[in-house]
């Protein structure tokens, strides 16, 4: 009797348990909320850990950002350190090193001057950075560099007050004069190994320092209306007849060749370095007997003329009018805006002049 009674208890649970395990339209609902409830053990730790992996490379990528940033703020306003790897910061962040009225002035323009005059002492002059003399020298340098990025800072204000540009068609046509008279090297090549070798520069820093220098020129020619006033009236007195020799005596700037009619005292040919690339480059556009307008070669307002041709030179004369100092005219902007920098650079007692460029 309780074999047959626990018989009939067994049928009844495997019915139950076969009632239970089998889906129908019913128990879709529930069976589905069962086999989710099972898996929500694996699900839940799974995206807890995709959670803190995100906000762990979240909180390592701020940490690194203040690293990085804080290691740039001590090594340009601390230690003033001029590395290539500061230096690619400063082209990407533009850290100030001064301001000038609301303005201001970049740690990556300060580089840029700088490492150039380091790269060409270093290359050229053979000079140790590492010993008590080169870092005079590097001292030095600091305060040039400094003093250039602040007297452009005041040129390109002054510029921008009197509409004053240079294009970029302006400063390749400045590099086409200079390449046709072989004084940047006779090739491309040779163009960008001199501007490597001797400056550490490629032709865009080139261009950018070339595009500061005529810009400067063009303010000063613009703003000293006595020497464009002086070399008007004497190019008037030419045109009227009167001769070169004349004018030169009374009207030109250059001492050392006034009193003898401007002659330049030797033969020129399109590679003569002892004159600007603009005078070069007139002196040959003029025939025997011819003088030119009014030339602007940067530093100067110049009249020039061919007295011959022989040999492919030039003998010639010229008439000089030389321009203000850029300073004459930033002094008093510096004093209605002062400068206010973000470094302090050790006292400079040298005076080695700096190399052209």
């Amino acid at each position: 009797m309780r074999k047959k009674k626990r018989a009939i208890g067994d049928t009844k649970h495997s019915q139950q348990t076969e009632d239970a395990g089998r889906i129908t339209n019913e128990t879709v609902a529930e069976h589905r909320e069962k086999v989710i409830g099972k898996a929500r053990k694996y699900i839940y730790p799974l995206n807890h850990s995709k959670h803190r992996i995100v906000v762990m490379s979240i909180a390592l990528s701020i940490i690194t950002v203040v690293v990085i940033f804080t290691y740039c703020i001590l090594a340009l306003y601390r230690f003033q350190s001029n590395s290539t790897f500061i230096y690619r910061v400063t082209q990407v962040i533009p850290f100030p090193i001064a301001r000038t009225g609301g303005s201001f002035i970049f740690y990556e323009d300060y580089l840029f001057e700088l490492r150039h005059y380091m790269h060409y002492y270093q290359t050229q002059q053979e000079l140790n950075f590492n010993t008590d003399a080169g870092q005079k020298q590097l001292t030095e340098f600091k305060h040039r560099a400094l003093d250039k990025i602040i007297n452009n800072a005041y040129v390109k204000k002054i510029a921008k007050e009197h509409n004053i540009s240079v294009s970029s068609q302006e400063v390749d046509d400045q590099i086409t004069i200079v390449r046709s008279q072989n004084r940047l090297g006779d090739s491309q090549k040779v163009f960008e190994d001199v501007l490597k070798d001797f400056w550490g520069w490629s032709v865009d820093d080139f261009k950018s320092s070339l595009k500061d220098q005529l810009l400067a020129q063009k303010v000063v020619a613009a703003l000293d209306t006595k020497t464009n006033e002086k070399a008007a009236v004497a190019l008037k007195e030419l045109q009227s007849g009167a001769d070169f020799k004349t004018v030169a005596a009374k009207y030109s700037d250059d001492q050392a060749t006034k009193n003898n009619g401007g002659d330049f005292g030797f033969p020129i040919n399109k590679a003569n370095r002892d004159l600007s690339a603009r005078t070069t480059e007139e002196l040959f556009k003029l025939k025997k007997g011819e003088h030119s307008e009014i030339i602007n070669i940067g530093y100067a307002l110049e009249i020039v003329k061919v007295n011959s041709i022989e040999d492919g030179k030039v003998l010639g004369a010229h008439i000089l009018f030389n321009f203000k100092n850029i300073n004459d005219f930033i002094n008093d902007y510096k004093e209605k805006q002062p400068t206010k920098t973000y470094i302090t650079l050790p006292k400079s007692d040298l005076s080695q002049p700096a190399p052209d460029n």
